[in-house]
């Protein structure tokens, strides 16, 4: 059985590929099998980090998204090894294609029917984008019924608080508790140090351990991006991922 995890916004800019990145880490660090398909049709970060065993699929042909182009992710799915852990990172202009490809095609129940487990990533950001991320949220929990989602908290651009509520006082979360996997809360730190370090860190797209093993970081970087990466471990861990 292989475990299939769909990274899936339609709000762009929220750190939907980060999520990607740094769960194929993670994974790989916990002695896992991982490989990736990138088919984000604007920007495929995801497939830009050379150092990770990642697909890019073109979805796009004249402008527009041609669904079929779907079927090569389809056929490489179903026929993944058994133990190994996949990861579909999914831009947000073809997120809303991706959903209807899905379920025209039955695409979960086949992925099911050869043993696979399917897990959906979703993130939820503070900031203007709050109310965005959270109608994304939802598009997967309604449309989706059967599959176990994963929120990931991002409080990078602002606190994740409505009216002083936190996100498990949101509506969305006392509708569809029952269906969240997880709740992995990123974790916050000043912008201008750990901010700055990993915003450099991914424009070189640079793995975690190039970034702490690089004889071009400083130390103190190093030791920030050491501790950031050990406290996304340890929550992917205890995520119940593995």
């Amino acid at each position: 059985m292989a475990t299939i995890h769909f990274i899936l916004q339609g709000k762009g800019g929220v750190g939907k590929s980060m999520i990607a990145v740094m769960l194929y880490q993670a994974l790989r660090h916990f002695g896992k099998e991982v490989s990736a398909y990138d088919t984000d049709p604007v920007n495929a970060t995801l497939a830009s980090f050379k150092e990770f065993n990642v697909t890019p699929i073109e979805v796009m042909r004249d402008g527009n998204i041609d669904a079929r182009k779907f079927d090569v992710l389809l056929d490489a799915l179903v026929s993944a090894p058994q133990e190994a852990h996949v990861i579909v990172d999914n831009g947000a202009s073809s997120f809303i294609a991706l959903g209807a490809y899905l379920l025209e095609n039955d695409f979960l129940p086949l992925l099911e029917e050869q043993g696979h487990k399917v897990f959906f990533h979703s993130i939820v950001t503070g900031g203007q984008a709050l109310g965005d991320t959270i109608q994304g949220l939802a598009r997967l929990a309604m449309g989706f019924p059967a599959s176990p989602i994963v929120v990931w908290l991002n409080p990078y651009f602002g606190e994740i608080a409505i009216d002083g509520n936190t996100f498990e006082e949101f509506k969305i979360y006392r509708e569809y508790a029952s269906r969240f996997h997880a709740l992995i809360r990123l974790p916050e730190g000043n912008k201008t140090l750990i901010g700055r370090d990993l915003e450099e860190l991914f424009a070189k797209r640079q793995s975690f351990d190039a970034g702490i093993n690089g004889s071009s970081t400083s130390i103190a970087v190093q030791s920030r991006l050491r501790r950031y990466w050990n406290q996304i471990l340890s929550c992917v861990e205890q995520a119940g991922l593995l």
